[in-house]
C-alpha cells in the first residue's frame, strides 16, 4: 500500500539540499554534487522513517537514473561532437564569418548575433562570454558604450545560442530529463526564443543609434580573424556539416543518429581537410581538441571538447537523479506539487509556476542545472494528467530555468559573468532582454494556448505503455 507523504515532511529533503547547496557554491564556491548527495541522503533517511523499506528506496533512486540515461548519452555525444566540429574547423569556419560581419553603426546588435553564432556553435554560453565576450566589452567601452549595456547584448546572444544549440548540456537535460525528443524540445523553443531574439535585437538597434558615430578598435578583431585564418583550413563548404545535421533534424531524425553524422564528417575533417593526423582526430574525440596560437581568446575557446569533459555533467546528472528519484517515487514531490497545484489549475497557471519554480530553484540553489532538474521532476506527473505534451515542460523549463539564472547574483552564472565581464547582475538585468523578455512569451502563450500541444490518444497508449515497462524493470 502506497505511503502517504505528509508535505510539511516532504519538504525537509529539498530544505537540507537548499541550504547545503547556498553554503557549498556560495560561500565554499564549490560544485553542486556534495549538497545533491546530501540531499539525497536526507531524503533517503525520511523516506525510511516513515516507512519505506531501504530495498524500496534504493530501487527508487534506480529509478531516477534510468529516466536519466537517455540524456547521459546524448550529453556525451555532445562533447565528441564539439571535438570533432573544432578539430575539423567547422567552428572556426563558422566564428571567422560571424567576425566579418561586425559593424560600427550597430554594435550592439552586431556582438548579440556574432555571440549567438558562436554559443550555438559550441553550445556553451560561458565560453563564449568568457572569450567572444570579454572583446566585445573591449570593443564597446571604446566606443562610449556603457558597460551595462554591452554586457546585456552580450548575454542575450549567447544565451540564445546555449538554449537552442543542440551541443547545449541544459539544453539536452531538459529534453532527456521529461524523455523529449532532443530536436522536438528545439523546435517547440522556437516559438518563444525566436520572437525574444527579434524584440531584444530591435531594442538593440535603437539604442545603439546615439553610439554610431563612435570609432571601433577592430585590431583585435582582426588578429583573432588571423590567427583562424593561419589555424584552421577556414572553407564555407565546412558550413554544409552542420547544415546537413539540421536538415536531418528538420527530416525528424533521432538525436542521437543526427549526432554520431556529425561527429563523423567532423572526425573525417579534422584528417582530411584540417591535415591532422588519426591520432590526433580520435584524442579529439575522447579529451577535446588541443591548440596553442598564443591569442589567449583563440585558445580558451579552441581548447575545449571531448567525451571526457562532459563526466562533470553527467556525473551531476547521475547524482541529481537519485535525488530526485527518491522524492519522486516515495511522494514527497507530488506532496509538494499538491500544494503548488492548489493555485495553479489552469494549463496557463501550471506553465507559470514552473517558470516560477525554476528561478526560485536558481535563486534557492544558485546552479541552474538544478533549476532544470528539480521542477522537471515536480510537474511531469501533472503535465501527464492534463494531457500536455512533454515538449511544453521542457520548453518551459528552458525560458524559466536556463535563461533567468543570469539575474541571481550568487548564481554560478551570475558570479561567473561578473567575474568575466566585470558587471553586477542587478546593473546588467535590464538590458539582458532576451533573457526576461522568453520567459514573459511564454507564460502569455501558456496563458492564451497558444503554441501548447496536448498529447495524441496514440501518445498516451504509448506513454502508458513505456510506464508498465520500467515499473516492470
Amino acid at each position: 500500500m502506497k505511503k502517504e507523504m505528509p508535505f510539511i515532511v516532504a519538504i525537509i529533503p529539498l530544505f537540507v539540499m537548499i541550504v547545503t547547496m547556498v553554503i557549498t557554491v556560495v560561500v565554499l564556491e564549490q560544485g553542486p554534487h556534495i549538497p545533491l548527495i546530501v540531499g539525497t541522503a536526507t531524503a533517503s533517511l525520511v523516506a525510511w522513517r516513515c516507512g519505506y523499506k531501504w530495498n524500496e528506496i534504493e530501487d527508487a533512486m534506480y529509478k531516477g537514473i534510468r529516466l536519466a540515461l537517455p540524456a547521459v548519452i546524448i550529453i556525451m555525444l555532445v562533447g565528441m561532437t564539439i571535438g570533432a566540429w573544432i578539430g575539423g574547423g567547422i567552428v572556426a569556419t563558422m566564428i571567422y564569418y560571424g567576425l566579418k560581419i561586425i559593424t560600427p553603426s550597430l554594435f550592439l546588435v552586431s556582438i548579440t548575433v556574432i555571440c549567438a553564432i558562436v554559443s550555438l556553435a559550441i553550445g556553451s554560453s560561458w565560453s563564449t562570454m568568457g572569450t567572444i565576450g570579454v572583446a566585445g566589452m573591449g570593443i564597446g567601452l571604446s566606443m562610449g558604450i556603457p558597460a551595462p549595456m554591452i554586457a546585456g547584448a552580450i548575454i542575450s546572444g549567447s544565451y540564445f545560442g546555449d538554449k537552442m544549440s543542440p551541443l547545449s548540456d541544459t539544453t539536452n537535460l531538459a529534453a532527456g530529463l521529461t524523455d523529449t525528443d532532443l530536436f522536438v524540445h528545439i523546435r517547440h523553443m522556437l516559438f518563444t526564443t525566436i520572437p525574444g531574439l527579434v524584440i531584444a535585437l530591435i531594442a538593440y538597434a535603437i539604442m545603439g543609434m546615439k553610439f554610431k558615430n563612435g570609432a571601433m578598435d577592430t585590431a583585435n578583431i582582426e588578429q583573432t580573424i588571423q590567427v583562424l585564418q593561419d589555424s584552421f583550413v577556414i572553407s564555407p563548404f565546412l558550413l554544409i556539416i552542420p547544415v546537413l545535421v539540421i536538415v536531418l533534424v528538420a527530416k525528424k531524425v533521432p538525436a542521437i543518429p543526427a549526432l554520431i553524422v556529425g561527429i563523423l564528417l567532423g572526425f573525417l575533417s579534422q584528417i582530411f581537410i584540417q591535415g591532422g593526423s588519426i591520432s590526433d582526430a580520435v584524442a579529439s574525440l575522447q579529451s577535446g581538441f588541443v591548440i596553442k596560437t598564443g591569442n589567449v581568446m583563440v585558445d580558451e575557446l579552441f581548447n575545449r571538447g571531448g567525451l571526457d569533459s562532459m563526466m562533470y555533467t553527467v556525473s551531476m546528472t547521475i547524482v541529481a537523479m537519485t535525488f530526485g528519484g527518491i522524492l519522486e517515487n516515495t511522494g514527497m514531490l507530488e506532496a509538494i506539487v499538491k500544494q503548488i497545484l492548489k493555485l495553479a489549475k489552469s494549463t496557463g497557471a501550471l506553465v507559470a509556476s514552473t517558470v516560477l519554480s525554476c528561478f526560485a530553484t536558481n535563486a534557492s540553489c544558485s546552479e541552474q542545472y538544478i533549476s532544470i532538474v528539480i521542477p522537471s521532476r515536480m510537474y511531469a506527473k501533472a503535465y501527464r494528467e492534463k494531457g500536455l505534451h512533454s515538449k511544453n515542460l521542457s520548453r518551459a523549463l528552458e525560458d524559466g530555468g536556463t535563461l533567468t539564472s543570469v539575474f541571481v547574483p550568487w548564481n554560478t552564472c551570475g558570479v561567473f559573468i561578473l567575474g568575466t565581464l566585470g558587471v553586477n547582475a542587478f546593473d546588467y538585468a535590464p538590458y539582458a532582454i532576451l533573457n526576461f523578455i522568453v520567459p514573459v512569451i511564454s507564460i502569455i502563450f501558456a496563458m492564451t494556448g497558444f503554441t501548447i500541444v496536448k498529447l495524441t490518444e496514440s501518445e498516451k497508449i504509448a506513454l502508458q505503455k513505456k510506464d508498465e515497462l520500467i515499473l516492470k524493470g
